[in-house]
């Protein structure tokens, strides 16, 4: 079984600055589905980078978009040739963003992102009208429910 909440965790203990956006994002503003991964937004500068990688290191983080499922093996020289990692570790899949399609970078996300908690975890996920601007952005089929959930959810906190 996956556990996403052990793997924010860890990210928020090793001081990774990032944004949960996507499907696990959905669910913490109320859609009902199931998603198979956790995606953040983060700043990849090496420093932040080198954190997420410390994060990671008892998870087992391997590349999982390489032919040979290479290691995570970060160094300051290499962090600059990243805009995005797809990892799979011990405890899920982590998509690691650098770019939201429809609300910009990282300090973009940031700006449109908002508190929450999770038990006595606090984390930041991306708000809901830009949520629902990037799953729109992204005109994919898949997410025609999840933003006629998130739009009525909407609706609902406004009234």
């Amino acid at each position: 079984m996956k556990d996403f909440f052990s793997l924010l965790k860890k990210l928020s203990q090793n001081k990774v600055d990032y944004v949960v956006v996507g499907g696990f994002a959905c669910i913490a503003h109320g859609a009902t589905f199931v998603t198979q991964d956790v995606d953040i937004c983060l700043d990849f500068n090496a420093d932040n980078l080198l954190c997420l990688q410390k994060a990671l290191a008892d998870l087992h983080p391997i590349h999982r978009m390489t032919p040979n499922k290479l290691k995570l093996k970060l160094t300051k020289e290499n962090c600059k040739q990243y805009k995005n990692l797809y990892l799979d570790t011990d405890s899920g899949q982590l998509d690691c963003i650098s770019f939201i399609e429809g609300v910009g970078g990282f300090e973009q996300v940031k700006k449109k992102s908002m508190p929450i908690k999770i038990e006595k975890l606090h984390i930041q996920i991306l708000n809901l009208d830009a949520l629902i601007e990037a799953k729109k952005s992204m005109n994919r089929e898949k997410d025609v429910q999840t933003i006629t959930q998130l739009e009525t959810i909407k609706k609902l906190k406004d009234s």
